[in-house]
């Protein structure tokens, strides 16, 4: 009889889930009214990053739903972080500037590589030669044509928190460019650390549009 072994859990797992558990203590109807979320007595539900999760209010675990697979799948570290951090820590009375500025301009934060404003420069190769891929993949994250770069799109990372993406590609003397610019307000949202997680699972999810076909499946590169 074959046995089958149970899969050991990462360590960005484990954090996840310990994350779940501690989320599930905060008073939610104060965040639900706070973002105007949908909820019933089982689930927060709420749009990020172009994807529908679900929050089970008891337990704390983040799924999102995977409509080529037809299942809700759990949610992955960089995704968990951001969305627990938005809901459960944002200041009371957080207010968007509308002003869209790099984490280095934030009011009264000290400039760190933390923030993935420089970390994640070496993404912008992935994207070299793609820019009518990657303003398709911005479309298809609910975002707004800007005016800067060759690329440019204001995308809706929460429904009620917008990022905005832009993208110079490479030519005969300079690399490919790609940032991202934050509400100026945007540590009152979520600690400045925060802003790699989220950083780091948009880039994700920009290369997953370049990646799915029609179906919403992926298509081999």
């Amino acid at each position: 009889m074959e046995i089958k072994r149970q899969r050991q859990l990462s360590n960005y797992e484990i954090m996840r889930d310990r994350m779940e558990l501690e989320f599930a203590k905060y008073d939610q109807d104060k965040m639900i009214q706070k973002f105007d979320l949908k909820s019933d007595a089982s689930y927060i539900f709420l749009r990020f990053a172009g994807r529908d999760y679900r929050i089970h209010r008891a337990t704390g675990r983040t799924e999102w739903y995977s409509a080529a697979q037809q299942a809700y799948i759990h949610a992955d570290y960089n995704a968990s972080m951001t969305i627990f951090d938005m809901l459960a820590w944002s200041r009371p009375d957080c207010k968007l500037d509308g002003r869209f500025v790099p984490p280095s301009e934030f009011r009264g934060t000290v400039y760190s590589a933390s923030s993935g404003a420089g970390v994640f420069s070496g993404q912008a190769a992935y994207f070299a030669g793609r820019c009518e891929e990657l303003r398709h993949a911005c479309l298809k994250l609910g975002g707004k044509p800007a005016a800067a770069g060759d690329v440019s799109s204001i995308i809706p990372l929460f429904d009620f928190f917008p990022v905005m993406v832009q993208f110079w590609d490479a030519d005969e003397e300079f690399g490919a460019v790609l940032k991202f610019m934050w509400d100026k307000n945007a540590t009152d949202f979520m600690h400045y650390e925060t802003i790699a997680f989220a950083t780091g699972h948009l880039i994700e999810r920009l290369k997953e549009c370049m990646k799915e076909g029609a179906d919403g499946r992926y298509q081999p590169e």
